[in-house]
């Protein structure tokens, strides 16, 4: 019944091997059918290169089972409370990649050094605050999804399609599970500038707002004109 989505996503989560977003069986990608009221996501604690697309395992938008045998990913909780509380995303992912990762666990948002940033972000990467211990003893990956939904307050996810969960990793979202895929490999190399350029010049200034401001919109918005015109 829910064949296509599964696929999708199953090969959105093959994505995140080939980008070398993860290793092991680190790391997990979704997508919602908001019409069907589901979400497809990848089985918990399953090898990449053993997995089919029956493994992918379909739940309602409340946790329960739809269709699979398999475990959901332990991440499950946060991404459907993100699905929830962020009505215009339809695919989220979740990694550990290298420099990611590595701001979230020195607690630092990515600044907007370059171009390159500005074109996937208008302004640094956010970045949420810590988990209290109760929230942890709690439920641990509802609140992670609570912390990153509490971080966007003033922002909108469709114009910061990732966020880094302090101490822990990066989560992006998209239109599907494979532009979450993508937005968060893109975010994995705006990381890896970041670092080097900071390593290179640990006095490196952020870019420009107005060169931030032309750079996201000329892919972002109604004056976007980046790309080839689509056919109405």
């Amino acid at each position: 019944m829910y064949e296509e989505l599964k696929k999708r996503v199953y090969e959105a989560n093959l994505k995140l091997v080939e980008y070398g977003l993860v290793i092991l069986t680190f790391g997990n990608a979704s997508e919602i059918d908001r019409e069907k009221g589901v979400m497809a996501i990848k089985p918990s604690g399953v090898e990449y290169e053993k997995m089919t697309p029956e493994d992918i395992v379909v739940l309602d938008l409340n946790g329960r089972p739809v269709e699979g045998n398999l475990k959901p990913s332990s991440d499950t909780p946060t991404h459907l409370y993100l699905y929830n509380s962020f009505p215009a995303i339809s695919g989220i992912a979740h990694a550990h990649s290298d420099y990611a990762t590595a701001f979230a666990q020195a607690g630092i948002g990515i600044p907007c050094l370059g171009t390159t940033h500005a074109d996937h972000f208008p302004g640094p990467v956010p970045i949420t605050r810590v988990l209290k211990e109760e929230e942890v003893a709690g439920d641990y990956e509802l609140n992670t999804g609570k912390v990153i939904v509490e971080r966007f307050s003033q922002l909108d996810p469709l114009h910061y399609p990732a966020c880094l969960v302090s101490g822990h990793g990066p989560f992006a979202w998209g239109k599907s599970a494979r532009e979450a895929v993508d937005n968060l490999l893109a975010l994995e190399k705006i990381a890896k500038m970041a670092a080097l350029t900071l390593f290179i010049n640990p006095e490196a200034k952020n870019l420009k707002d107005y060169l931030i401001k032309k750079h996201f919109e000329r892919k972002h918005g109604p004056k976007a004109y980046y790309g080839q015109r689509k056919e109405k």
